[in-house]
């Protein structure tokens, strides 16, 4: 029987007591860890066991934390997580109150930088080999970048300034072809044939004409090929590329053969490595709703085109791609690049869906403002992910988008409510709106089994009253809804509070919110967006130009970031919950 290794190491540290020919062994023990885990809490399954060699490898050759390890995104970082001290609490990962499925400086010194967003590695990195050189240290400092990862605008602006400096910089290409999708481009095209054949890229290697010292490729799963060279590596000062081949889901034949379903697969049987199937929803996510809808207005209006950075699936933008490749574009992870090409195509008449999880559209914030809004040019962008998404935490909750599009001169900003509602304010956007518009829509299911009805034409800048009352007036935007209609229909004296969707946080309905003014001396605002600068500012501010009397009483993301755990977890500790929203209009009724 093989001696166990994994049972033994708890830091880096101890991966260094292990000679080199136990390393593979290490690596099968740490591979069948995660899968285990992962099997059964779920999380980013593939992208960790793609990386476990060069995981060892750099913590076996560096003395880490001292040498600085920059992960880049983060999905790949489970294995490193498991040897450097968290183990014992691996089972917590994504879990509420348990560690966070991405490197996070505040759980441990072996995180150097914190993310969840592409291409910031080499730039992290970077900074931190040029902070070290001034203060006369030279520890390594090393940034491991997928091959997805570093087509990325920030990606080159940091391998450009690196290439200047001679500062002491290791960047790891991990290549394996995918990010969460297909990696696309000319540059995924270039890195496949310095893959198959070095005959015309050894003259003209890009990254070499970086002044990056540059070797491989290797492959990523060989330990005397990676040891070899990283220990090589060491002995070079100035910036360093490696090349590294890697499988995603090495080791898991299921994963190995479907990468973008293993990416995170949900729950999985462990010894076959089949998905568990879910229990079938008679509801539909409304990612796939807005798939669906786009590919009817792609029939009836030839001008829509659909535009995502990397997303193809989670956006469910593929089936568009499949019937409509001409007009469906994934720009690998650039946002800023979508959103200005989106712009540039609204110059000619065409009529783009630009489809961005809400929080990704941060990264493109300059575009939307410079390129888009300022020239009031009518782009449709369709956040998905918007509000709270769960166990992907802090860098992945699309709760700031309503505060800073508000701002925006020209923006239109539309929360529906229910997949009716989101079909018809795209039918709507692409009946040829004279501004850009901006559609966010949260993560899962809505709560309509029969949402495929005719499309209807939205009334831009109109809320509506669902609900009559007396006493108490609640005004929502978004799905957050369907969490006050349940909250009334338990009250008692449902009959004193009414329920209005504003719909639009921008422009608002000045005359619906005159009405209510007029009627109620109490008003609840709620979104699943931050209360600082969100939809309840822009009420507050209104009803401060009005000189409205009243209290507003504003519910909604508090002025912190939220870690992970689930959606209901999470509203309920931000007392957005049903529960929590019954008893504030209790205590307000009293």
């Amino acid at each position: 029987m093989p001696k166990k290794l994994l049972k033994n190491i708890n830091f880096p540290s101890d991966i260094r007591k292990l000679s080199a020919d136990e390393l593979p062994l290490l690596a099968k023990e740490l591979r069948e860890f995660i899968i285990d885990i992962i099997a059964t809490k779920e999380g980013h399954l593939g992208a960790s066991l793609g990386v476990i060699e060069l995981t060892i490898a750099l913590h076996y050759l560096f003395d880490t934390p001292t040498d600085q390890l920059v992960w880049d995104v983060g999905h790949q970082a489970y294995g490193h997580k498991i040897l450097t001290g968290r183990k014992d609490v691996f089972h917590t990962n994504r879990q509420l109150g348990g560690i966070s499925g991405f490197p996070k400086r505040s759980e441990s010194n072996y995180d150097t930088f914190g993310v969840g967003h592409s291409s910031t590695s080499i730039s992290a990195a970077l900074g931190m080999a040029i902070a070290s050189k001034i203060q006369g240290s030279d520890k390594h400092h090393i940034a491991i970048i997928g091959d997805a990862s570093i087509a990325s605008g920030m990606a080159f602006e940091a391998l450009n300034h690196a290439g200047d400096t001679d500062a002491n910089l290791l960047v790891i290409l991990n290549d394996n072809a995918i990010g969460i999708d297909p990696s696309v481009g000319a540059l995924k095209d270039y890195l496949t044939r310095i893959k198959s054949t070095r005959s015309d890229i050894e003259q003209h290697n890009i990254f070499e004409a970086l002044n990056f010292e540059y070797s491989g490729p290797i492959d990523g799963h060989n330990f005397e090929e990676i040891l070899s060279e990283l220990d090589r590596l060491k002995e070079i000062k100035g910036p360093k590329f490696l090349h590294v081949i890697t499988t995603k889901g090495k080791g898991l034949r299921q994963a190995e053969q479907d990468q973008v379903k293993y990416h995170a697969p949900g729950k999985f049987d462990k010894i076959s490595g089949d998905v568990l199937p879910k229990e079938k929803s008679k509801f539909t996510k409304f990612q796939d709703l807005f798939g669906k809808t786009i590919i009817e207005l792609a029939h009836q209006n030839k001008k829509i085109v659909g535009i995502t950075p990397a997303m193809l699936s989670g956006s469910s933008l593929n089936d568009m791609l499949a019937e409509f490749p001409e007009r469906t574009f994934d720009v690998g992870i650039a946002e800023q690049h979508a959103v200005t090409l989106a712009a540039g195509m609204a110059t000619q008449g065409i009529i783009p869906f630009c489809n961005i999880y809400s929080t990704f559209l941060q990264r493109s914030y300059d575009q939307i403002i410079h390129d888009v809004a300022l020239q009031n040019l009518p782009v449709i962008f369709c956040l998905d992910r918007a509000g709270l998404v769960g166990q992907d935490g802090a860098t992945h909750h699309g709760v700031f988008d309503l505060a800073y599009l508000r701002l925006i001169p020209n923006m239109i900003i539309f929360a529906p409510r229910n997949e009716i509602e989101l079909r018809n304010i795209m039918f709507t956007a692409q009946l040829g709106l004279k501004n850009p518009i901006a559609i966010r829509y949260p993560r899962g299911t809505g709560k309509l089994e029969k949402w495929q009805l005719p499309f209807e034409e939205i009334q831009i800048g109109k809320g509506v009253c669902l609900k009559e009352g007396n006493k108490v007036a609640i005004l929502s935007v978004g799905t957050i809804a369907n969490n006050v209609f349940e909250a009334i229909n338990q009250l008692e004296n449902s009959n004193s509070v009414a329920h209005y969707d504003m719909r639009f946080v921008k422009p608002l309905d000045k005359k619906l919110l005159d009405t209510i003014f007029n009627s109620f001396d109490i008003l609840i605002t709620i979104e699943d967006g931050t209360v600082r600068g969100g939809f309840g500012s822009a009420i507050l501010e209104y009803a401060s130009e009005k000189n409205y009397k009243g209290t507003i009483d504003i519910l909604g993301i508090p002025d912190k970031f939220i870690d992970h755990g689930t959606v209901e977890e999470l509203q309920i500790l931000l007392n957005i919950d049903i529960k929590s929203i019954q008893e504030k209009i209790e205590k307000l009724l009293l």
